[in-house]
Parts: structure tokens; sequence; C-alpha cells
């Protein structure tokens, strides 16, 4: 199965209900859509958070997205996948990121959305920068989003 992808890193938000008619493309093989929209919150680590400021190396950037989803797609049967990443400084609760699979079944759908998204937290170059009120501070990566990238690393782990 050949899945058509849509990758974009941008600035301008998203329309999460036309990116899934988008996904979708009048593909009648298509059983199930699963997507996950990742918001900013006004709060982090104790922190009232005003903004967040998200960076990425252009390019670089596209390339580590199209190469996460690759892999999804090698590993489930997906018809298709869309995943987009804002950056510039952003407020709750602004829509940071849009991963939508579709596939036939919703097995295949769940489990990429999660891979990819998981993946993403822990291998697609963004930096970004919370506004507090003791100041901006760099936010670092999580134990536990590598815990969870780290579950589809297991040999014979697909699911």
């Amino acid at each position: 199965m050949t899945t058509r992808v849509s990758i974009s890193v941008q600035s301008e938000d998203f329309d999460v209900s036309a990116e899934l008619v988008a996904l979708r493309a009048d593909d009648t093989s298509i059983g199930a859509v699963v997507n996950f929209v990742g918001l900013v919150r006004d709060r982090n680590d104790g922190a009232q958070v005003s903004a967040m400021t998200l960076e990425h190396y252009p390019g670089m950037t596209e390339r580590a997205l199209e190469k996460i989803v690759a892999e999804a797609a090698q590993r489930w049967s997906l018809a298709a996948v869309r995943v987009i990443h804002r950056v510039g400084t952003l407020r709750a609760p602004d829509q940071i990121v849009l991963v939508a699979t579709a596939s036939m079944h919703r097995g295949d759908a769940f489990e990429a959305c999660a891979f990819i998204m998981d993946y993403l937290k822990t291998r697609a170059p963004f930096w970004k920068r919370e506004d507090t009120p003791a100041g901006s501070r760099w936010v670092e990566a999580r134990e536990s989003d590598d815990d969870a990238a780290a579950r589809w690393d297991t040999p014979g782990t697909n699911a």
C-alpha cells in the first residue's frame, strides 16, 4: 500500500476538520482516521506560562518528520498521514501539532498515530522556550517522552 504523506512546519494555525477531510480524500478504502492535537498549556512544571516559542532547523526538521512517518508506514498499513507542527510564538490554548493517520482498520491508525507522536517528541529537532513570570526558560526533554518512544524500540513491537 502506498501511503499518502503530507508534512508541514508552519507558523499559521490549522483547521483540524478541514485537515481530516483532506486526509480521507474520498478514499473509500479508509475505515479509520485517528488524530492527535497538541495544545499550549498555561502552566508547566508548576509555573504560569504566558507564551511558548518553538524553533526548528528548516529542512532538517522536515526530513526528520519524513523519516518518522516513513518508519510508521513500514510498520503499519496506512492509507494517509498528515503532520503539521507549528513554530513561532504561541499562547494557551493555541494548537501546536496535528498528527493524523488513516487506514483500513483502527488498530493501524491508532498505533501509527501514537508512534509518530512519540517519535516526534524525541527525534524531531524542535526547541521550546516558555515565558514565565520568572523569565524565559528552555523546555528540557522529558524522561517520560523517552520512555514512551522506547516502547516502540522493542524487537517485534509494532503495537
